[in-house]
């Protein structure tokens, strides 16, 4: 017989890790578990291409998910995601998601995570880290989408505590920190808070060129329904934009990786 008064049975948590180390010539060491796996397309132009993926469908209460990404030295590749990242209300617990990236002396990587949508309730504590050693460059990306735009959805209550850590040689030359919670969302429209926008994207590249490509960066930012804004620190290039919807803010910052890198896109995105 039901009984009302008994306590809920605890609710299974999804748990994964995806460690990827590259070489020069390739693959060095793969090692993946619960819902975390990483998967290794054949090269067909540009950089290698690793895409990491959660099988769960996405996050929710006390799920831990960590991705890391270990270029050796002389090493160059293009690491995303298979498809966006999704955080589910939690009614307990946040989320936690890791990112750890290290690129060797004279290494390249452009890290191109495609979006996390933010559902209603959710909670998600993320930290990505970078360790660059001499030499070595990164370009960075990050979208967040609140909510399924398409269906209507507008969250009026979550909590995200999002940062980005990049260091050279052990030095923090890159903090980028992004916190929203209810009252945000309440302020929503303001114009010191998000000014109406429903998705946002920050991109950094590190690198000796990066202050070169301002002016580029800059022309390209003409997409209706995003606003935009980009600096250049010596030896980096930083931009940040709000957008109403999350297909502008995707034709825009593709627009912009194509002024800011060589290579094709990742062949998984779908733009």
């Amino acid at each position: 017989m039901f009984d009302a008064r008994a306590p809920a049975p605890p609710m299974q948590r999804s748990h994964g890790r995806a460690q990827v180390v590259m070489g020069p010539r390739g693959l060095v060491d793969l090692a993946q578990s619960g819902s975390a796996r990483a998967m290794l397309p054949r090269v067909t132009a540009g950089l290698p291409e690793i895409a990491f993926l959660n099988t769960s469908g996405g996050l929710a209460s006390g799920d831990r998910l960590a991705y890391g990404l270990d270029l050796r030295p002389g090493t160059r590749a293009l690491a995303t995601t298979q498809t966006a990242e999704r955080a589910y209300r939690a009614d307990g617990e946040a989320a936690e998601a890791g990112v750890r990236l290290r690129v060797g002396a004279g290494g390249w990587l452009d890290w191109l995570p495609q979006e996390t949508i933010l559902f209603e309730g959710a909670r998600l504590s993320r930290l990505t880290e970078v360790d660059l050693d001499r030499g070595a460059g990164c370009l960075l990306l990050d979208m967040i989408v609140l909510g399924r735009l398409a269906m209507g959805e507008s969250p009026a209550r979550l909590l995200l505590r999002d940062r980005r850590v990049l260091r050279r040689e052990g030095r923090v030359i890159h903090h980028d920190a992004l916190s929203l919670d209810d009252a945000v969302l309440a302020g929503a429209d303001r114009p010191a808070l998000l000014g109406g926008a429903r998705a946002m994207a920050s991109i950094a590249l590190v690198a000796g060129h990066a202050p070169d490509l301002l002016a580029p960066a800059r022309a390209v930012l003409d997409e209706p329904g995003v606003t935009a804004a980009a600096s250049a620190p010596p030896g980096r290039l930083v931009l940040r934009l709000l957008a109403t919807g999350d297909w502008a803010l995707r034709r825009q910052v593709t627009r912009l990786l194509r002024v800011l890198r060589p290579e094709p896109l990742p062949r998984i995105w779908q733009v």
